[in-house]
């Protein structure tokens, strides 16, 4: 702990000097910096940063989110991923009109109580936007204070957690608390970084960090060993007539929940296979070309999947097969406006001419 209370002058000298002009930074707003915290979860700035500024443009205040359509919610969110996440934004934006008469709660007791938002969310909320003494404990914060103490403890664990809130509590700077939390959030982030190695020579606290003075810093965080992920075979089938194409919704809950997404078969499949499929669901193939595979990496599982493009007479099934029950028919152009699909399908998207959000922000 000793060694810890050396940390905050000269962490936030070079704040000063280095901190990174982020929109949602220069007007703290408590929205601002709650949507911005939801949306950086699992993800990095330079991505978010075109989804913030068009979220904020849909959704400029918590009671236009509250009353905002689901679909158009998830299509604002499309490409971003964990879309658990914007439904637990409008969640608690209901909870905030019901309970708070519109107005974000100050108190980091209040702002827990809230759907999604946790002990780290809810330290970033108060400490940057109302200034209040709460530690914000992130993946970077806790690398970084496990490479200067080389602790030995997972991070993975929620008592350790726990244990480094508490000591951080008893030593933010009560005139500067968000300067603190952002300071050492970062130089995790560009300083004190996850892959590859640190650079040491740029950190203000190397002259205290125990990692650095052993050559030992690219050992730590120590974390716990990751499970395998699931590997999920997929076969893609971009169907279409003249006009039209066909998706599917997948259900309420789950991975992915009330997304859309492309029709697909389990497993691998050959284009005889799936002209059969078709036949047997009452259409009537009439070119089929194979496209690229794809693979997209979810946090506990992998799709893999090959493609392919499929021209039928007409979309319109008979019989009550689950084309018939569970598709829809609509223009691509319809698909690009307004059904959310997820980033997984971004490599088969293009086949019905459309672009997903995730890959127009790569332009």
């Amino acid at each position: 702990m000793e060694r810890l209370r050396e940390i905050t002058e000269p962490l936030l000298v070079w704040y000063d000097e280095n901190r990174r002009i982020l929109p949602w930074r220069e007007e703290p707003t408590p929205y601002h910096v709650w949507v911005s915290e939801i949306m950086l979860q699992q993800t990095r700035v330079e991505a978010v940063k075109p989804y913030y500024k068009r979220f904020m443009e849909a959704f400029p205040d918590i009671e236009t989110l509250a009353n905002a359509p689901e679909q158009q919610l998830l299509k604002m969110w499309e490409g971003l991923g964990y879309y658990s996440r914007v439904r637990n934004l409008q969640k608690a934006a209901i909870q905030i009109m019901g309970e708070y008469g519109g107005q974000m709660p100050a108190e980091y007791e209040q702002l827990l109580k809230l759907k999604g938002i946790g002990s780290y969310t809810a330290g970033a909320i108060s400490s940057i936007a109302f200034k209040k003494p709460y530690p914000a404990v992130d993946g970077n914060v806790l690398r970084v204070l496990s490479r200067i103490r080389m602790d030995e403890e997972s991070i993975s664990e929620e008592r350790v957690k726990k244990r480094v809130f508490g000591e951080l509590l008893e030593l933010i700077p009560r005139e500067r608390p968000g300067d603190f939390n952002q300071a050492l959030m970062d130089l995790g982030a560009g300083v004190c970084v996850p892959n590859g190695a640190p650079h040491c020579e740029e950190c203000p606290l190397k002259h205290i960090c125990l990692g650095f003075q052993n050559g030992s810093q690219s050992e730590y965080p120590k974390k716990a060993l990751k499970k395998a992920r699931t590997i999920e075979e997929k076969t893609i089938l971009i169907i279409q007539d003249e006009n039209r194409a066909a998706l599917k919704k997948r259900p309420d809950k789950g991975l992915l929940a009330g997304l859309y997404e492309f029709p697909s078969m389990e497993g691998y499949h050959t284009a005889q296979d799936v002209v059969k499929y078709l036949e047997e669901n009452g259409l009537k193939t009439l070119r089929i070309q194979q496209l690229a595979d794809s693979k997209h990496i979810f946090s506990h599982r992998e799709w893999h999947m090959i493609g392919y493009q499929i021209r039928v007479d007409e979309l319109s099934p008979k019989g009550d097969g689950e084309f018939t029950k569970d598709f829809i028919y609509l223009e691509p152009e319809r698909t690009q406006e307004e059904y959310p699909i997820p980033s997984a399908f971004a490599a088969y998207a293009p086949y019905l001419n459309i672009k997903l959000t995730s890959e127009k922000y790569k332009e």
